[in-house]
C-alpha cells in the first residue's frame, strides 16, 4: 500500500507543473488578446468618431451658411437705405418684408439698426418682446460691424434670453455710415438633432467658451487654455448672463441604459468651424466599444481552447453570421449618414448661390413693380389697351419667379422623390436655373447640347441628378474664372446617356487626380472635399456612375446614366 502511494504522489507532482504552465499561458493568452482587441476597438471608434465630427461640423455649417448673405443684402437693399436715411413711410411695409424673410430662412430675429444702435425696423415687431425701440449699441457685434464692415458674435438676448449667433454689416460705406443689419440665428433644433444621436457634442468659441451643446448645462462653461485666461465679468455679463465663467467638467458621456466594465479615456474628436475660430468637440466614450471587444476575445479564445473540428467549423458560421449582422448594421448607419450628407451638400450648395438666386429672384420684382405703376397710371389716363400689355407683363414675370422659387424648393427638399422618367433638358434646365446669374456675371461662356440632345429621357430621380449637375458646374466656374469656357455635352451610347461636363480650366494635377474621389481631399481652401464623392455616390446608387476623363485641352467629367429599358 506504501508503494502504491508514493507512485500516486509522484504522479500528481508530475502533474502540477504542466497544469501551472498551462495556466500561465491560458492568462498570457487572454492577456495578450484583451490588449489587442481593446487597441483595435479604440482604433475603430477614432476612426468612427472622426466620420461623426466632420458631418456635425457640415450640419452646422450648412445652418450658418443659409443666413449668413442676408446682412449683407438687406445692408444695400434701397428701403433699409431711405429708412436710414430718414424716411419712416415704409416701416411697417419693411418689418413685414423682415418678418417673412425670418420665417422663410428660419432665422430668430432680422433688425436693422440706425448708426447710433437704435433699431427701427425688426422682423418681431408684431411680438412683446420686439427689438424696435430697443438700442444695441453696447453690443460688440454693433461695433465692429460698424467700424470694420461686419462683424459675428454669440451672446444671450438682451429681452428673449436666448442664446445666439449675431451676425452683423454695416449700411452705408466706412467714411459715412447709415446704420447696421444684424441677423440672429437660434441653434435649438440643432441642438435637439445632436441629441438625438449623440449626448457629447459641444462647439467653443476662439477662447474656449461652450456656445453650443447637447447637455444645455455646459453652455457658457470653459474649456481648455480659456480657463487660465483673463476675463471681462462685465463683458461676460453683457454676453453670457455670467459674471463668472465655471470651468467645463465632463467625467464620462454615455447613453442611458450603457455600462461598460473597461474604462477607457474619452474620444474628444475636433472639427474647426467658421466663423471667428469655432471648435466643435464630439466626446465618445469607447468603454461599451472596447468592453464588446474584450469579451469577444476572450470568448473567441475559450471556444477555441475548448472545441473539436466540428465546433470549430460551428464558431465560424457563428462569427460569419455576426460579421453579417455587424455589416448590415454598418451599411444601415452609412445609408443614413449618406442621406444627411447629401442634403447638407444640397443646402450648403443653396447658401453658397443664394447671393445670386436672390438677383435672378430681385429682377422680376422690380420689374413687376415698374409694369404694375404703369398699369395703373394707364388705367387712369383711359388706355385700357396699353394697361393690359403691361399687366400680362406682370403675369410672365409672376410664372418666371414662381419657376425660380419651385426650383429652390425642389433642390432643398430632403428626401429627393421617386424615380421617374425625366428629360436631360429639365436637369439642365434646373441647374441652370440656380447658376445663371453666376455664369453671367463671370462672362463664361456656357456651350449647350443640342435640342435631340436634351430631350433624351432617363429613369431616374430629378433632384439627385440635378444635385450632381448642379456639384459639377461649381466646380467648373470655380476652375475656369471670369471669361472662361464650360462645354455640356450629351453622349448616346448602347447600354447608357453620358453627360459630359468640360472646363477650359488649369486642369487637375497628378496628385490630385488620385484623391479625386476620397472623402475630406479638396483643394479649396474653404472646400470640406466631399461634393465629388457625393455626387458619385449618387450616381451610382443609381445604377450609373461618375468618372474623370483626362484631356490634353480640359477638364472632363462624366456622368453616366443607365438607358431606359
Amino acid at each position: 500500500m506504501a508503494g502504491w502511494t508514493d507512485i500516486m504522489v509522484r504522479d500528481r507532482r508530475r502533474l502540477i507543473l504542466p497544469a501551472v504552465v498551462v495556466i500561465v499561458l491560458l492568462v498570457g493568452l487572454v492577456l495578450s488578446v484583451d490588449r489587442v482587441m481593446y487597441a483595435r476597438a479604440l482604433a475603430q471608434e477614432k476612426e468612427v468618431a472622426r466620420d461623426d465630427a466632420a458631418i456635425l461640423a457640415a450640419g452646422l455649417r450648412s445652418e450658418l451658411d443659409k443666413v449668413s448673405l442676408l446682412p449683407i443684402t438687406l445692408a444695400g437693399d434701397l428701403q433699409v437705405r431711405e429708412l436710414l436715411e430718414g424716411d419712416t413711410s415704409q416701416t411697417r411695409q419693411l418689418d413685414t418684408r423682415l418678418e417673412n424673410l425670418a420665417r422663410q430662412s428660419g432665422a430668430a430675429a432680422i433688425y436693422v439698426m440706425d448708426k447710433n444702435g437704435l433699431t427701427l425696423a425688426a422682423s418681431n415687431w408684431k411680438q412683446p418682446a420686439s427689438f424696435v425701440g430697443s438700442n444695441y449699441a453696447f453690443r460688440r457685434y454693433f461695433r465692429q460691424a460698424l467700424n470694420a464692415g461686419t462683424s459675428t458674435e454669440f451672446a444671450l438676448g438682451t429681452v428673449s434670453r436666448r442664446p445666439g449667433l449675431y451676425i452683423a454689416h454695416r449700411a452705408g460705406s466706412a467714411a459715412s455710415p447709415q446704420g447696421v443689419v444684424a441677423v440672429k440665428i437660434e441653434f435649438d433644433a440643432l441642438e435637439a438633432s445632436w441629441r438625438k444621436t449623440t449626448d457629447g457634442v459641444y462647439v467653443t468659441d476662439g477662447t474656449g467658451v461652450v456656445l453650443l451643446a447637447t447637455d444645455a448645462g455646459w453652455r457658457f462653461r470653459l474649456t481648455g487654455e480659456g480657463v487660465a485666461r483673463a476675463r471681462g465679468a462685465v463683458q461676460d455679463e453683457q454676453r453670457f448672463g455670467l459674471a463668472r465663467l465655471e470651468p467645463l467638467a465632463i467625467m464620462r458621456v454615455r447613453g442611458a441604459g450603457e455600462r461598460a466594465t473597461v474604462e477607457a479615456p474619452l474620444f474628444d474628436t475636433l472639427q474647426p468651424i467658421s466663423p471667428d475660430g469655432w471648435i466643435l468637440h464630439l466626446l465618445v466614450d469607447p468603454g461599451p466599444r472596447a468592453a464588446a471587444a474584450v469579451a469577444s476575445g476572450r470568448l473567441a479564445v475559450a471556444l477555441a481552447l475548448a472545441s473539436t473540428i466540428a465546433l470549430a467549423f460551428a464558431l465560424f458560421f457563428v462569427r460569419r453570421r455576426r460579421q453579417a449582422l455587424q455589416e448590415e448594421m454598418v451599411a444601415q448607419r452609412t445609408r443614413t449618414l449618406r442621406d444627411q450628407l447629401s442634403q447638407a451638400n444640397r443646402l450648403a450648395t443653396l447658401g453658397q448661390i443664394s447671393a445670386g438666386v436672390g438677383h435672378e429672384i430681385g429682377q422680376p420684382v422690380a420689374a413687376m413693380r415698374v409694369f404694375a405703376e404703369n398699369g395703373e397710371k394707364l388705367i387712369a389716363r383711359g388706355r385700357a389697351e396699353e394697361a393690359s400689355a403691361n399687366f400680362r407683363e406682370i403675369v410672365g414675370l409672376a410664372d418666371r419667379l414662381g419657376l425660380i422659387t419651385g426650383e429652390l424648393r425642389r433642390f432643398s427638399r430632403r428626401q429627393p422623390g421617386p424615380r421617374r422618367l425625366v428629360r436631360i433638358g429639365e436637369i439642365v434646365d434646373g441647374a441652370l436655373l440656380l447658376l445663371r446669374d453666376r455664369i453671367v456675371s463671370m462672362d463664361v461662356a456656357l456651350q449647350m447640347p443640342s435640342a435631340d440632345d436634351l430631350d433624351i429621357a432617363v429613369a431616374a430621380e430629378h433632384v439627385r441628378l440635378e444635385q450632381v449637375l448642379v456639384n459639377l458646374l461649381q466646380n467648373a466656374l470655380d476652375a475656369v474664372g471670369e471669361a472662361g469656357a464650360v462645354t455640356i455635352e450629351v453622349i448616346r451610347n448602347e447600354n447608357d446617356i453620358r453627360v459630359r461636363l468640360c472646363d477650359s480650366g488649369p486642369g487637375i494635377g497628378a496628385h490630385e487626380v488620385a484623391q479625386l474621389f476620397q472623402p475630406f481631399a479638396t483643394t479649396k481652401p474653404d472646400g470640406l472635399g466631399l461634393g465629388l464623392v457625393i455626387s458619385r455616390d449618387i450616381m451610382r446608387d443609381l445604377g450609373g456612375d461618375l468618372v474623370f476623363e483626362p484631356d490634353a485641352k480640359q477638364t472632363c467629367f462624366t456622368m453616366i446614366i443607365p438607358r431606359t429599358k
